[in-house]
């Protein structure tokens, strides 16, 4: 079988040692059929943020929602998901990211599947928020395991292989959401973007027992509880109120959470900061935020994830909302994006090998104009607009967003040692998790606030045009990624 890395060998006998865990010695390798099956695990959670934004109207009707209740079956998810993550990694490497993809996998499965039978909203709720904890236990083991089990060239091939993963991965859940819907399997309708989770996870599941390798840090850290507690605080104070804020017609808890937010933000840097210098085990190590390619390339993942999430749940809302498209139509017009998408990853490897960080800059401006296609799209084609009127902007958009996402988060992990390879994957996970929530409430609010008074149309271009702002910031920031990438 392939290896993406391989044993060393015992230089008197030639015969290969034994694959020891990360950080005690000897690293295992990580087998092609291991970065399949790890890559398939990092997919299950990176669908299912999108997968339900085509789904809503549905759940809707079908339980009697409500728009505030929408928005948590979203944010619930979210927030949890993003909370939680750095957690997940820390506790991959006390014992064992093998053992933590698996319990992730399997909690993933039982959460989904309580979805899929929430007999009423707030089950539903419930039950989204659960997920959320499960795929922030099974997705940072898997950028984890990567950087510990592969080297060198391998592992960069690897890093591209997860980047492009979560980019398509992203918009194939909104795809496969209005498939499954549209087929309505059984009489299953919304429940089957959820049911379809559980075989998938087993298989999952079964594959990682056999290729999976087994590592961990040699002196795992120990939980930093106060660490923790503050980035949670921080990052529900700040998600939650502008998730559900504008649902609940803003609410004094909503200014109070986001008045704190910043405080407990400070908070968390500072006692961050002095844990390490202290000789403690922060939650996030501040000298790994002072590598040059952490430190630029998470500042740029913030704006780029920001309008992307924004991009996916606003378009799902103003195809099926504004232009009436059913649900298998408003996934389908994200087939062209999702293709160019796909490509450009492919590409990206050697593009970047030979343009460095201009890659980035060269993707951000293509994904600008692709926005500014599909702004002009949507402005003059109003309300005559079908799929195929639509493929040009979302081809062009996508083809961009493939030479930025994948690159960077392979620049992110670059420099990260393998002992801190859970934290690093970690750090950068939630950050685009964080972003991606950040988008569907920034420019979810400012969708959904403008088309009561503009209109569905003008709501949407100018949703298009601040994330265009976001693509610019991410071309600007582009500029401060290291120069060459390895």
């Amino acid at each position: 079988m392939t290896r993406i890395g391989a044993p060393t060998r015992n230089t008197s006998t030639g015969s290969a040692r034994p694959a020891s865990p990360a950080g005690t010695g000897t690293a295992p390798a990580l087998s092609a059929l291991g970065l399949l099956t790890v890559l398939l695990g990092a997919a299950l959670p990176m669908v299912d943020f999108f997968i339900v934004n085509v789904a809503l109207p549905t759940i809707d009707r079908d339980l009697h929602a409500g728009p505030a209740v929408l928005e948590m079956v979203v944010a619930g998810y979210g927030v949890a998901y993003a909370v939680l993550l750095v957690l997940g990694g820390r506790l991959g490497d006390m014992f064992g990211r093998r053992n933590l993809f698996l319990t992730g996998l399997a909690a993933f499965a039982v959460t989904s599947l309580a979805c899929g039978l929430a007999p009423t909203a707030w089950t539903l709720v419930a039950a989204r928020v659960a997920q959320g904890a499960a795929s922030a236990l099974l997705l940072p083991q898997v950028l984890a395991t990567i950087q510990a089990a592969t080297s060198g060239s391998s592992r960069g091939k690897a890093l591209s292989y997860y980047g492009a993963t979560a980019g398509v991965a992203s918009v194939v859940g909104q795809v496969l959401g209005g498939v499954l819907v549209s087929a309505d399997i059984a009489g299953s309708g919304w429940r089957a973007i959820f049911l379809v989770n559980v075989p998938v996870a087993a298989v999952a599941l079964g594959l990682a027992l056999k290729s999976v390798p087994e590592t961990r840090s040699q002196n795992p850290a120990r939980i930093d509880r106060s660490g923790t507690v503050l980035l949670a605080v921080t990052l529900v104070a700040l998600l939650l109120p502008l998730t559900e804020g504008r649902a609940a017609g803003w609410p004094l808890w909503s200014w109070v959470l986001l008045a704190l937010s910043p405080f407990a933000a400070a908070a968390f840097v500072a006692v961050e900061m002095r844990g390490e210098r202290t000789g403690g085990s922060p939650l996030l190590p501040p000298s790994l935020v002072r590598l040059h390619s952490v430190r630029s390339g998470l500042l740029l993942i913030l704006p780029f994830c920001l309008g992307f999430g924004g991009f996916m749940f606003v378009l799902a809302v103003a195809m099926q909302d504004g232009l009436h498209f059913g649900a298998l139509a408003a996934g389908a017009a994200l087939v062209p994006l999702c293709a160019a998408f796909f490509v450009a990853s492919l590409l990206g490897p050697r593009t970047v090998a030979r343009f460095g960080r201009s890659t980035v800059t060269a993707g951000s401006l293509v994904q600008g104009a692709g926005l500014l296609v599909l702004a002009g799209t949507f402005y003059w084609g109003w309300p005559h607009l079908g799929v195929w009127a639509l493929a040009p902007g979302m081809a062009v958009a996508g083809f961009g967003q493939g030479f930025v996402l994948p690159v960077v988060i392979r620049i992110v992990l670059s420099e990260v040692p393998p002992a801190q390879a859970g934290v690093g994957g970690g750090a950068m996970a939630t950050t685009q998790q964080a972003s991606l929530a950040l988008g569907v409430a920034t420019l979810g609010t400012l969708f959904l606030t403008l088309s009561g008074s503009v209109g569905v149309r003008d709501a949407l271009v100018w949703a298009l045009l601040a994330q265009l702002v976001a693509a610019a910031v991410t071309a600007a920031l582009s500029l401060r990624l290291p120069r060459a990438v390895r």
